[in-house]
């Protein structure tokens, strides 16, 4: 039991912030601590402890049923957020494309069969269009994964510098929540924001812009459960 006791001295270490990632992922719902574990696909002793944290820190409360709901999700993001280190958590492997249109290079997933979600400023970008990227980030799963991608696009791997970055992520659980926009993968608007709020070349101002977002959909998810 220790070990799970330590685990959640930081409620924002890998495994344990996949419990946070469903939480304000599916935002507005009630969780039984189990069906949480299951969902975040971490242990129960895991899962109880990180409610209770949670709770104890004012994030979280249990209703009537004793179930888990978020109570203040915009400090527990943005608390996250400032925790996460995108670029010093993740393990990224440089490509090159000779495609200068972030439009046209997009272009080139629908359809792609194979497990990645775009990521960073161009995931941002085609959620909440105000920050053009420059170069095209998404998580994969594996190098052969991204070696695959690579074959598939037309990319040249490069020691560093390069315009397509695929990156191997600290933990499985960025893929948890992931949206189809304009048939492409993305990761989650929790993940994006979370990856790009201490992110450098103009993250934190991509990250206000999909806050936003954000915002108006908790608004809408907030009085459709008034409306029930």
């Amino acid at each position: 039991m220790g070990e799970f006791v330590s685990a959640v001295k930081n409620i924002f270490a890998p495994k344990s912030s996949r419990v946070l990632r469903v939480l304000l992922v599916d935002f507005g719902k009630d969780w039984a601590e189990r069906e949480l574990a299951q969902k975040a696909g971490v242990s129960s002793g895991l899962a109880h402890y990180v409610c209770r944290t949670l709770v104890e820190l004012g994030f979280a409360a249990r209703n009537m049923q004793n179930r888990i709901i978020l109570v203040d999700h915009l400090r527990l993001l943005k608390r996250w957020a400032s925790y996460n280190q995108y670029d010093r958590v993740n393990k990224f492997l440089d490509y090159f494309t000779f495609e200068r249109e972030i439009d046209r290079f997009v272009g080139k997933f629908p359809g792609l069969d194979l497990e990645y979600a775009l990521c960073g400023l161009v995931g941002a970008w085609l959620v909440a269009p105000y920050v053009r990227p420059v170069d095209v980030h998404l998580y994969v799963s594996s190098e052969s994964e991204a070696k695959e991608i690579a074959k598939r696009l037309g990319l040249n791997p490069t020691p560093q510098g390069g315009n397509v970055k695929f990156v191997l992520p600290y933990d499985e659980g960025v893929f948890y929540g992931m949206q189809s926009v304009r048939d492409v993968k993305v990761v989650s608007n929790v993940q994006l924001y979370v990856d790009l709020y201490n992110f450098p070349a103009r993250g934190e101002e991509a990250s206000s812009q999909l806050l936003e977002v954000m915002l108006k959909k908790w608004q809408l998810k907030r009085e459709e459960k008034q409306r029930v």
